[in-house]
């Protein structure tokens, strides 16, 4: 989940380092730092805790001054967030910044420390390091090669050796990395946003693939030294897309960003009420082959996943199973070559969603990936992908890529209600119809954005908070619960309506915070006898309800109403984003890092 970028060019590369550091710190922020080379040397400089630690350091002490350098920035997994366990880390002629978690480094260290070698830091990386060096014999491609071959686990390296200036190596496996072809020098970096700003021209690197970097040229090579051609790949996006654009933060912007992002996501996929998803691999044969179909995914995209099981159970009366990511793979889950498995991330990066994807590959399952980064390892590792289009997100707090992870799942629910003849025509066009109207919708809810503040500032000093809903809602509270508990740091869970009598209640008492949805018409009486259960226990209820629900003013204290939907089945499009909001405003009247959520990370490419 840490931040790599490197640089080789004509610029001083300690600001550029810097910068791009900053478009990576929603990777990681427990510590910065960058290795230069300088003359017949190599410098680092690195701090604990957020990059401004780091810039001040330079600004108040030693500057490195080079034009060869590689930066990162840390989610600490081995080792406290410190000085000496920052990254980069040297040993001898070696210096390395890294990404992953290296499974057998114990054994490493006790190997190496036969050897002679001390260790300094409570890191697996800096075994890495140590291990580079002691292959090191003057062919840094036979160090690299010999080195990954001993390395169990996940890694994406940026290398300098201190013999071969002005020049970067790097290497992955399950573990993001891209190089970046600029004007005026290259790059290597874990994610685009990093680059943008310099280049939209970048080269996937796959899995054990050598990249040897220099100011003019890019090369890949094999373990063997064999040159590789490789496909140059434009950024669809540029540098004002992963800027705030005078939004306070990223997730608002990207909260305000929604109703385009849907709309790309559907554009080329309806048209004149007609759905056509473009799926490579998967035709109307193949689609009505499936008997069952299995959604994995871990945190907010399983939440969609969980709306996506619901629409696609009501639309095309196909049984669905929904997974966490990290539970399915180690449960030896029952999955025939009769059954589809989507595969649901937004990086396609995400190590258990990775993982659940090869296992079901590994069983001849046919694998659908729903993500948002072309290119990424789970869109090439699949058998088809539907790519979402949501543009970059930058906050560690999903937003965007929640809703339309979740319009994706309508469209594939409509394909499947077609192709199963559940659904007709009319109502395919219906439907269709409708959801090219949800951008329009949501752009009306989002003026709605005072009374939404008005409410986060009724609850924002409260302990504790529960959602509540039924159906889909109960899909819902789930995903407004996290969003509210990672970015405000408020305790909230979201239960299920109808269970609140089978222990829950017992929590319900004066003042006690209670956010209740209910959109859907033939579940709303339910809900609403539930909210009077909790309101005559003492709880101050917030109602998310349609703008034609009739309120009982003695069953609620706060109200925000949505518009109401010809279908209700695509009512969750429209819930979602008042609670997003909620969420966001809590979070900043309380003083918290709305962006940089204490502890998270944006992108879970280790277990």
């Amino acid at each position: 989940m840490c931040g790599i970028v490197g640089y080789v060019g004509k610029s001083d590369c300690v600001d550029l380092l810097l910068d791009s550091l900053r478009r990576l710190e929603y990777r990681g922020y427990d510590s910065a730092g960058m290795a230069v080379f300088e003359s017949d040397t190599i410098s680092i400089v690195k701090k604990r805790g957020r990059l401004n630690n780091l810039i001040k350091s330079l600004n108040e002490g030693y500057r490195p001054c080079g034009h060869c350098g590689i930066g990162h920035t840390r989610w600490a997994t081995h080792g406290e967030p410190s000085d000496i366990n920052s990254h980069p880390h040297n040993s001898g002629n070696v210096t390395i910044v890294h990404n992953g978690i290296i499974e057998n480094y114990l054994q490493i260290k006790k190997y190496l420390k036969n050897k002679g070698y001390r260790f300094e830091t409570e890191t697996d990386s800096e075994t890495v390091a140590k291990l580079l060096d002691y292959n090191y014999k003057d062919n840094p491609i036979d160090a690299i090669a010999k080195t990954a071959k001993q390395l169990e686990g996940s890694y994406a390296l940026g290398i300098l050796f201190l013999d071969r200036p002005n020049e970067i190596y790097a290497i992955r496996k399950n573990s993001p990395l891209i190089v970046g072809k600029g004007k005026d020098g290259n790059f290597i970096a874990s994610d685009v946003p990093a680059i943008i700003k310099h280049t939209r021209e970048y080269i996937l690197l796959d899995q054990n693939e050598i990249a040897i970097v220099k100011d003019n040229s890019i090369k890949f090579i094999d373990f063997y030294g064999k040159n590789i051609e490789k496909e140059i790949l434009t950024a669809n996006w540029n540098v004002e897309s992963a800027e705030k654009n005078g939004f306070p933060h990223f997730m608002i912007k990207e909260i305000n960003e929604q109703p385009e992002a849907i709309r790309r996501c559907i554009s080329p996929r309806i048209k004149q009420g007609n759905l056509d998803l473009g799926l490579s691999n998967l035709s109307d044969e193949k689609f009505s082959s499936f008997e069952k179909i299995h959604i994995v995914a871990c945190g907010t995209a399983m939440h969609a996943g969980m709306v996506g099981k619901y629409v696609i159970e009501k639309l095309a009366r196909i049984p669905v199973d929904v997974d966490i990511a990290s539970e399915f793979r180690y449960k030896n889950p029952i999955i025939s070559t009769k059954d589809l498995v989507i595969i649901i991330s937004q990086s396609g990066e995400t190590a258990d969603s990775l993982a659940a994807l090869r296992l079901a590959k590994e069983r001849s399952v046919f694998t659908l990936a729903i993500v948002n980064v072309v290119g990424s390892s789970i869109a090439r590792e699949a058998d088809s992908v539907f790519y979402t289009w949501a543009g970059p997100e930058i906050s560690v707090a999903s937003t965007k890529a929640y809703t339309v992870q979740i319009t994706s799942l309508y469209m594939l629910a409509i394909k499947l209600g077609e192709i199963s003849k559940t659904l007709s025509n009319d109502e395919i066009c219906e439907l269709c119809n409708e959801i090219q109207d949800i951008p329009n919708k949501i752009k009306y809810i989002l003026k709605n954005d005072d009374n939404i503040l008005q409410c986060a500032k009724t609850l924002q000093n409260s302990h504790d908070i529960f959602f509540i809903g039924r159906g889909v809602d109960y899909c819902i509270s789930l995903e407004s619960s996290l969003k509210l508990k990672e970015i405000s740091y408020i305790h909230s869970e979201a239960y299920a309506a109808g269970e609140l009598k089978h222990g829950t209640i017992s929590l319900i008492e004066n003042n006690t915070p209670v956010i209740a949805i209910a959109t859907q018409t033939d579940l709303y009486a339910k809900t609403i006898s539930n909210v009077k259960e909790v309101k005559s226990r003492g709880a101050n209820v917030l109602l998310l309800c349609t703008d034609k629900s009739e309120v009982d003013s003695n069953a609620s204290d706060l109200v925000i109403r949505i518009p109401n939907a010809n279908n209700e089945i695509l009512l969750p499009l429209y819930s979602i984003v008042p609670l997003q909001m909620f969420a966001y405003h809590t979070a900043v009247l309380k003083g918290c890092d709305v962006d940089k959520p204490r502890n998270l990370a944006k992108s879970v490419t280790v277990e």
